[in-house]
Formats: C-alpha cells, sequence, structure tokens
C-alpha cells in the first residue's frame, strides 16, 4: 500500500477515533445529563445526520471544485470550530446547534478522503477502499472504548477529548494531504467534465446501485437500533450485546489476510462481490429471527461482518469507477450521504414497525429490503451495458 495511502489511512482511524468517544453516548447523555426524554434525542440525532447528509453532498462538490487538500481542511475547520463551542458550552439548546455543525464538518470531509484514496492508488482498485473501511472500524472500536472510559469518570471530559483527536487530525491533514492533493487530484481546479451521454449512463447507474445501498442500510442499522432493544427482551445483558461489536470489529480487522484472496479468486468481479454481500446479509438476518438465546445473536454477527466486509467497501470502489474525471469528489459525496441517509431513517422505520406489529414482521420486511436490493444491484450495470451497445452500434454505422 503507498505511503500516501497509509496517512489517509491513519488519518481516518484519528477522525472517526475521536468522532466515536461522542457518538455512542448522545443519547444517554441529552436523556440523563440534560433532562430530555429519548424522542428528543432521536430527534436530535436525526438532524445530525441530516446535516451529515447535506456535508457529503456538499464536501464530494468541494473536492472536483476545490480538490481533496481544501476541501478536507474546510470540514476539519467547520468540526473544530464546533467542538470548540461544544467542549465549553454543552447546554441546551447548544449542544443541538454544535452537534448540528459537528455533522456538517465531518460530512465533508468524508467524500474528499474517499476521492483521495482511489486518486492515489488508481491500480489498487477495492484495496484503497477496503484500507479506508478497515481504518474507519478501528476508529469506532477505539473510540468507543475509551469513550466509555473517560465518561465513566467525567462527562465533560469527552468533548474535550473529542475535540483533541479532531486536533490530531487537522495537523495530519494539514502536514500531510497538501502534497497528495497536489500530487494527485491536478483537474481540482479545472473545468469539471461535461454531463455527456455516457456520463449520464453511468450516473443512472450509480442511482441504481445506491438504491440498493440505502436499503441495505436501512436494514443494517437495525442492529444499533431495534435488534439491540430485542435483546434486552430475551435477558440478553449490554455487556453481552457489546461484545457482539467487539466481535465485529476484530473480524473486519484481523479477517482481511483470509478475505482479500478469496475476493481475489472467487470474487474478482466487484458486482459479484456485492451480490454475495446481500445474500450474506439475508443469511444473517435469517439466523437472527429465530435466535433466542446469545449464542444465536453471536453466529448472526459472524455472517453480518463477512457480509459487510464484502459490501461496504465496494460501494465505493464501483462510484470510483463510474466517476468521469473531475466528477470523483461527486459521485463519492451521493455514496456518503446515502449511506448517512440510511443510517438517519432506519431507526425511525424500524421503530414505526416493531410498536405496530412486532419483530417478526420487521425481521420479514428487512429480509423483502434485502430480496429489492438484491435485485437492483444484480441490474445496476443495466444502463452502461444499453450505451456500450449504442456506442457500438453508432461505430459501425460511421
Amino acid at each position: 500500500m503507498p505511503k500516501t495511502v497509509w496517512l489517509l489511512v491513519i488519518g481516518m482511524a484519528v477522525n472517526i477515533t475521536g468522532s466515536s468517544f461522542l457518538w455512542p453516548l448522545n443519547s444517554i447523555y441529552i436523556h440523563d445529563h440534560l433532562g430530555k426524554s429519548l424522542s428528543v434525542a432521536g430527534l436530535v440525532l436525526m438532524l445530525n445526520s441530516f446535516a451529515s447528509v447535506i456535508g457529503s453532498l456538499a464536501g464530494g462538490y468541494l473536492y472536483d471544485k476545490i480538490g481533496g487538500y481544501r476541501s478536507t481542511l474546510l470540514g476539519t475547520f467547520i468540526t473544530v470550530a464546533a467542538l470548540t463551542g461544544l467542549a465549553i458550552w454543552h447546554g441546551w439548546p447548544q449542544y443541538v446547534i454544535f452537534l448540528a455543525i459537528v455533522g456538517l464538518g465531518s460530512g465533508i470531509i468524508g467524500p474528499a478522503m474517499f476521492a483521495m484514496a482511489a486518486s492515489v492508488w488508481k491500480n489498487g482498485g477495492r484495496k484503497a477502499f477496503n484500507a479506508i473501511y478497515v481504518a474507519q472500524n478501528i476508529g469506532v472500536a477505539v473510540g468507543s472504548a475509551l469513550g466509555g472510559a473517560i465518561a465513566s469518570y467525567s462527562f465533560d471530559l469527552i468533548f474535550l477529548a473529542n475535540l483533541l483527536m479532531f486536533l490530531v487530525f487537522m495537523f495530519i491533514a494539514i502536514f500531510g494531504y497538501k502534497n497528495i492533493s497536489e500530487k494527485h487530484t491536478p483537474h481540482a481546479n479545472k473545468m469539471q467534465a461535461p454531463i455527456s451521454i455516457q456520463n449520464r449512463s453511468h450516473i443512472m447507474a450509480l442511482i441504481i446501485l445506491c438504491a440498493a445501498y440505502l436499503l441495505c442500510w436501512i436494514a443494517y442499522v437495525q442492529w444499533q437500533a431495534t435488534i439491540s432493544a430485542y435483546t434486552q427482551t430475551l435477558h440478553i445483558s449490554l455487556n453481552q450485546y457489546s461484545l457482539l461489536w467487539t466481535l465485529n470489529g476484530a473480524m473486519i480487522v484481523l479477517g482481511q489476510p483470509v478475505l482479500i484472496p478469496v475476493t481475489k479468486k472467487l470474487l474478482s468481479r466487484v458486482k459479484t462481490q456485492i451480490i454475495a454481500g446481500i445474500i450474506i446479509f439475508i443469511i444473517s438476518f435469517s439466523v437472527a429471527s429465530f435466535a433466542e438465546h446469545f449464542q444465536g445473536f453471536v453466529a448472526a454477527m459472524v455472517i453480518l461482518t463477512v457480509g459487510e466486509m464484502l459490501m461496504w467497501p465496494a460501494v465505493p470502489a464501483v462510484a470510483s469507477d463510474l466517476a468521469p474525471k473531475g466528477r470523483e469528489g461527486f459521485y463519492q459525496g451521493i455514496v456518503n450521504s446515502v449511506a448517512t441517509a440510511g443510517r438517519m431513517i432506519g431507526p425511525v422505520i424500524g421503530g414505526m414497525l416493531v410498536d405496530a406489529y412486532g419483530m417478526k414482521v420487521l425481521f420479514a420486511f428487512l429480509i423483502v429490503l434485502f430480496i429489492i436490493a438484491l435485485v437492483l444491484a444484480a441490474f445496476y450495470n443495466r444502463p452502461l451495458k444499453k450505451q456500450k451497445k449504442l456506442d457500438q452500434t453508432a461505430s459501425a454505422g460511421n
């Protein structure tokens, strides 16, 4: 892996570690320390996610306009400013305002990081996105563990620790990413590629794939929402539930030496990798729907993790392949915003279905979502094939 990609991987791990100090504890802080209801806490988190969606779209646009270095710094400066305010004023309603601004700034950073990874390791294909994906999961695991320990001592220190980690990331970005941007994104300040007929077929393929991606995220996030609550009704302790995510993170990091040769030999086409990931998701949720004890959820989580290891890095890789020169950031911005939108609306949809019909109906609904996603993923490249035939016909006519 090139040294420049290592810089991006380290930066992403630091970035997500900082974010993970706070995000698992948001609901607890809003409810227990600010005295608001869980419904209000849910609305605050939705606002944060919505701001992140806007930030992702803006970040992709800015990458194409001003380059990865400047757009990353802009997102970082916005986030650091908001975290500084949050470290000083974290009462109500300042907490809501600063948390939304954090979502905006963090959203801007994501597409730039993915687009820069693709630009510096063009021959790496999916490997660049897989490296960033692993870095994100390392950050989640480390940040969540440290955040819980710090919060048990003093919740006020969480905000300071979050700020300090983003200051470290800002240092890495300022001194590490400038050369990356200058060397590998020379088109950043040039005129963007025009929307040609061929580009429209690429956009249509991306939209179809992102529809599948959205459905998968709506279902996946239930593990952090409705399924987490469901495990409590089965007398599975919080410690045991937390172990499921520890297992998830450990598999993602330690499983790479096994996953890479398997995908290279058996799933060499990225479309096949996506389809395999969705099928594995279906198996995981089927197992979870019948699970009544901790061991059943362990099995479901193991299967789920294999599916996400195939699915999550593959979609940004497809977006990178589809993007015409000068629109790499735009395509990554769409992918990032779709994932965030799924995480935003998934808990709401899941909660409504569970309240009205129960968990069995929810699991059935989620499996239907995966089946629809599977069909969409199987045919997402149809517009590309159609355009290719039209181009061949036109060439033969000339």
